[in-house]
Parts: C-alpha cells; structure tokens; sequence
C-alpha cells in the first residue's frame, strides 16, 4: 500500500504498474519517470508551477556533482538514530530528490525497510526525482494540502521549501521528528559578493512551534571550491536568479572559480 492517499476522497492509495487507484475508483496515472499528480486543480496556481525546466536542471547537475554533499552526510548522521526497524518518511518540497535519495540509501544499508516519499509541486523537477530513486514514491503535490494520512510518517524532512506547519503537525505521528534544513547567517556569502554591491548576511533565529518540542540545532558549514558551469548552476538553483541586477550576472559570467562557503542549519524537531 502506498503512503499516499487519495486528493480527491483521502481513500487510501494502491500503486499498479501504470497507475495509483483508491477503492473509490479515482485513478491517478503514474508517468513514464515514475511520479504521479496528486495536486489537486484548486491548489494550482498557475501553468507550471514551482522551479521551471532551467531550475530543475541546474539543481540536478549542482547536487548530483557531490557540493552539498556534506549537507546529506549530516541529515543521515541525525536521522538515523531516530528512526524505527522499518520507517516512514516523507521529503515536503523534495526537489530533484537528492536529499530523499540520500537518506533513504542510507537508511537501506544500515539494514532498515524504509517506506519513503517525496512531494513537490513542480512536475519538470519530479522527473529527475523519479529517475534518481524508483524504490522511493514521488508526487506532485503541495506541502499545504499533502495527500497523506493523519500521523502517517514518523520523519518529515523540509529542505529550503515552504513550512507548512499544519500539515507538518498532522502527518507526523507523535514522537516523530521533523528537520527543517534552513540557511544560516554566511550561506553562499562570497556568491553574494560577487552579485551584489551591498550584500547582507541571512537572519538566524529560533522559533518554537506549536506542538514540536526543540531537540537539536545543528550546524553545517563547509568551503565549496566551485568553477565554471558549477558556478552558473548553483546561481540558477537558488533564488538569485531572478532578482539580481543585470551588473551582478555579467560578474558572474566572468568568474572562472570561486571559492565559496556554505552554511545551513538544521533544526530538530520532535511531534508532542
């Protein structure tokens, strides 16, 4: 049985071999990458929403190239320990799934049965998602309306995408843990300098939240050696793109390498 249910009537899901069906009769097909649609037509907001064709790639050739690497190894040293013989889990916002793919790997080689999905709302980033990990399940779908049970995952991972506190709280079962993955103060700075003529750091704090207790807040840093196409990917992925002035691009058009630091936060979470 899929951990995904059913937009429509919130009927649990079955997945065949080219479709997601409920008992209901409501069919959702899977497409030829692996995911399927399950956002339903009042959550979309527009033709094609979230990152388009170019985001979609530029993320996947950043991260499959290994620069976040680090990032990952830090989400699997914190998740593992807190999760059961057989998990479940769901990556909100997920991208091109390389942190899904990552840790449900991870998760596989220290002998557990994970049962993992992925949800995001853009169509062209789920493709690569797909293609990265089939055992995983992948969707379109917003992380305001997940089509989830109540209390179905015992660990949410939410990487740089919106933070729907209400869905978050409702699909997780107590005890679970959540890990919201957040830029710290520093993140990209020597990228911000080369963009902009006055750049400032991100702000930092932390905020409880209602019906999550505080567990942990862990720090990752590292220096990133990055040239050429690496340069022009990481900018394409982030949301730079598409506020910097024009002054700011043709710098880093220029810019042959660049040696810049990465700073995230990753703050625990756990469902009271």
């Amino acid at each position: 049985m899929s951990l995904f249910r059913c937009p429509v009537c919130g009927g649990a899901l079955c997945r065949e071999e080219a479709a997601y069906r409920c008992p209901a009769g409501h069919s959702f097909d899977i497409a030829r990458e692996g995911y399927t649609y399950l956002l339903p037509p009042n959550r979309k907001h527009s033709a094609a929403p979230g990152d388009d064709r170019d985001m979609a790639a530029a993320r996947r050739d950043f991260l499959s190239a290994g620069h976040y690497a680090p990032l990952l190894d830090a989400l699997c040293r914190e998740i593992l320990p807190r999760c059961g013989a057989s998990p479940a889990l769901l990556d909100a916002g997920c991208g091109e799934g390389y942190y899904t793919a990552g840790i449900y790997r991870a998760l596989c080689q220290a002998k557990r049965q994970p049962r993992m999905a992925g949800t995001d709302i853009s169509k062209f980033i789920l493709r690569y998602a797909a293609r990265r990990q089939r055992e995983v399940e992948f969707a379109v779908a917003s992380s305001f309306g997940l089509p989830l049970a109540d209390g179905a995952v015992e660990v949410l991972l939410n990487c740089f995408s919106p933070l729907a506190l209400e869905e978050f709280r409702r699909v997780l079962r107590p005890g679970g843990h959540f890990f919201y993955v957040v830029p710290a103060a520093r993140h990209l700075w020597e990228l911000k300098e080369v963009l902009y003529d006055h750049p400032y750091p991100n702000e930092e704090k932390e905020t409880p939240y209602e019906g999550f207790a505080y567990r942990a807040i862990v720090p990752v840093t590292f220096s990133m050696e990055l040239e050429g196409s690496a340069i022009r990917s990481l900018f394409r992925m982030t949301p730079y793109a598409w506020k910097t002035p024009r002054e700011g691009v043709a710098r880093l058009e220029a810019l042959e390498r660049l040696t810049c630091q990465a700073d995230f936060r990753i703050h625990i979470f756990e469902k009271l």
